[in-house]
């Protein structure tokens, strides 16, 4: 069965993050797979050293599976302890998941070129849609959250389809500048309204297609001031 697959180094940023996977498994009815990645840094080393090093690593993935089972409602939580690249884990990951969830910041390993490094990298390569969750510190709790906002002016179905889930599931309007006149039929709860601006978003869709490093996907990971789902293949 599908899971939730959250990227975890216990910094503020993937704190943030795993409020997010917790909502999304939640809403979903899923389970959630805490995944966190480790290697040693410096070449050749003593078993001594690198066992230190693993011995953290598990302490890091149990706090924050520990925090997911204690603030959710009985949520089925799952962990991935990794030796190697963070990026590259979270890629293979994706095959078995419908949804990956990771901060922007904080998962370090890979250059910044990489449209923002390890959240760029998923983002991008990724075969399930990915949550790029921006900012440190917990996810306010707004009292009129806004729409769902697709970015493309010519969005694939994958990203519709996704735009209007989150919609349905977050019983909030979805907005576009597209025709969805098909997918407003198969969602009569959903409200449509005209492309809302991206600062009033409660998340924001934009095609994996377009996440190259000069792409709308790739500019929204960097400068988006709420969380950004890149959809597709």
């Amino acid at each position: 069965m599908k899971h939730i697959v959250l990227g975890y180094d216990g910094s503020a940023f993937s704190m943030q993050a795993l409020d997010w996977a917790l909502d999304e498994a939640e809403l979903r009815g899923l389970s959630l797979t805490v995944a966190h990645s480790w290697q040693w840094p410096y070449g050749e080393a003593p078993e001594e050293a690198r066992s230190h090093l693993r011995k953290a690593a598990e302490h890091v993935l149990w706090h924050g599976a520990d925090c997911a089972r204690h603030t959710s409602s009985g949520l089925t939580v799952e962990t991935d302890l990794h030796e190697g690249p963070a990026a590259e884990r979270l890629v293979e990951l994706s095959h078995e998941a419908a949804l990956v969830v990771v901060g922007s910041r904080g998962l370090s390993a890979l250059p910044r070129a990489v449209v923002g490094s390890v959240a760029g990298y998923v983002a991008t390569h990724a075969h399930c849609p990915v949550i790029v969750v921006r900012g440190p510190g917990p996810l306010p709790a707004a009292s009129q959250p806004g729409p769902i906002v697709v970015a493309d002016r010519d969005p694939d179905a994958a990203v519709l389809d996704f735009a209007f889930e989150e919609a349905a599931l977050r019983r909030v309007p979805l907005a576009t500048s597209a025709d969805v006149t098909a997918w407003a039929a198969r969602h009569p709860g959903v409200p449509v309204q005209e492309a809302a601006d991206f600062g009033t978003a409660t998340l924001v869709v934009a095609g994996r297609r377009r996440a190259a490093p000069a792409g709308v996907a790739a500019s929204l990971l960097q400068h988006a001031p709420c969380p950004v789902a890149v959809v597709g293949g």
